[in-house]
């Protein structure tokens, strides 16, 4: 016999009744390139409905004689379309989407400025899944992601052999610009398919090399999916903080591989965090901070222009476009930055105020992880672990190099790294 689930009473109240107002206002409708004949009745009928309906152009066109109220265009800048649909809360508006509006699409980002329940939402097949279906890849095993109106170097931290990436791009010229950079990164021996306006009558797929990449008059509306072969020599970027150190352009300011990988075990990244990387020098520790989670975000604060422009292309390089670099001296180049969740000052602790304002501006609850290589800043974190607490660790590396005809132990200078989390929950 079925067991019968119990219902607490709070809920049965809380149920809306057949004759409560629908305060569903806003309708968000996905559309395919069948256009009409891809949709639901109910979706028909709620574009129909609709006092305004928004879309691309792309998208009126495709539903055609369902908008029987005013049509809008989407505005450019995109934020004035938004600012517009919220302008007419309370009226029975529609925006059209291309396939589910919910991933990277415009339905996430009304969400954020519309209650759950004033929306009605009615997704149709993202183009991620109907490349998946046309090329018999299992989606929950094949990276996702997007480059449409973003940096290409996002594609760069996926690169691993034989994983299976689907793209979506900007416009024509994107299949060719991914071929050239799978290409530089040795990757040219991969399989491309590009695959065009899925689901219409337009729908194309072909496929071809990375390397020597040729096909010519591709739709605007195309996704890429990648089957990865690394050649010998391929730049990958492992998914394990410490990579390489020859992978980073620097002038020597550089937080060592052995040493990064023991600071960001200790900076502890968390999703959605925000971390500030004080002296950030040619940028590893925010560059793999970020690597960590897609979700992550960093701050770089550098004085020196030249590293501070290093760190931003060994970002490009690394996949993590995203990391920002504040160009100026600490603490004043701290003043209006966003709230950190997470501080590494990694050059310039001894600097006065420094160690003050990262501790100020810290969230509660929050790690500030400070390294020293001098005997003065190690002096400095001995006295703030004495009247503040925390950590207090002592890490030396030694690599095995040529000593005469010979092999030996030649140590790096040891570090000394204060850890601290300020008290506090986080709110």
């Amino acid at each position: 016999m079925r067991a019968v689930e119990s219902i607490a009473p709070e809920s049965i109240l809380a149920a809306p009744r057949d004759d409560a107002p629908d305060v569903r206002w806003l309708s968000i409708v996905g559309i395919g390139e069948d256009g009409l004949d891809g949709l639901s009745p109910a979706a028909r009928a709620v574009i129909e409905a609709a006092e305004i309906v928004f879309g691309g152009v792309r998208h009126l066109a495709l539903a055609g004689d369902a908008v029987k109220g005013e049509a809008r265009a989407w505005p450019s800048p995109f934020e004035r379309g938004v600012a517009e649909v919220l302008a007419l809360r309370g009226r029975k508006v529609c925006v059209l989407a291309s396939g589910d509006p919910f991933l990277h699409g415009v339905g996430a980002v009304l969400a954020r400025h519309v209650a759950a329940g004033e929306i009605a939402a009615m997704p149709a097949p993202s183009s991620f899944s109907l490349a998946a279906s046309r090329l018999g890849w299992a989606l929950a095993e094949t990276g996702c992601l997007t480059v449409h109106g973003r940096s290409l170097d996002l594609v760069r931290a996926h690169l691993h052999p034989g994983r299976r990436l689907l793209v979506l791009t900007s416009d024509g010229a994107g299949p060719g610009e991914i071929a050239r950079l799978l290409t530089e990164s040795g990757f040219g021996g991969s399989t491309l398919h590009v695959l065009e306006a899925l689901g219409g009558p337009r729908e194309r797929v072909r496929s071809g090399p990375a390397e020597g990449f040729d096909l010519a008059d591709v739709d605007p509306l195309n996704l890429v999916g990648i089957e990865l072969v690394a050649g010998e020599g391929a730049r990958i970027i492992a998914r394990a903080p410490g990579l390489p150190d020859d992978l980073f352009e620097n002038d020597g300011q550089l937080t060592k591989r052995e040493i990064r990988a023991v600071t960001l075990s200790a900076l502890s990244p968390r999703r959605g965090e925000l971390l500030w990387d004080i002296g950030a020098g040619a940028g590893s520790v925010g560059i793999e901070w970020m690597l960590a989670d897609p979700s992550l975000r960093a701050i770089g604060i550098e004085a020196d222009p030249e590293r501070a422009a290093r760190a931003r292309r060994n970002a490009g390089a690394l996949g993590v476009p995203g990391l920002e670099i504040v160009e100026g001296l600490a603490p004043d180049a701290l003043a209006g930055l966003p709230v950190p969740d997470a501080v590494f000052v990694g050059g310039g602790a001894g600097a006065p105020g420094v160690l003050d304002a990262a501790i100020a501006a810290l969230r509660p609850g929050g790690r500030l992880v400070v390294n020293a290589v001098t005997l003065e800043t190690e002096a400095l974190l001995v006295a703030r672990h004495g009247a503040q607490g925390g950590e207090l660790v002592r890490l030396s590396v030694a690599r095995a190099a040529p000593v005469g005809g010979l092999t030996g132990w030649r140590p790096a200078m040891p570090v000394t790294q204060w850890i601290w989390v300020k008290p506090g929950a986080r709110p």
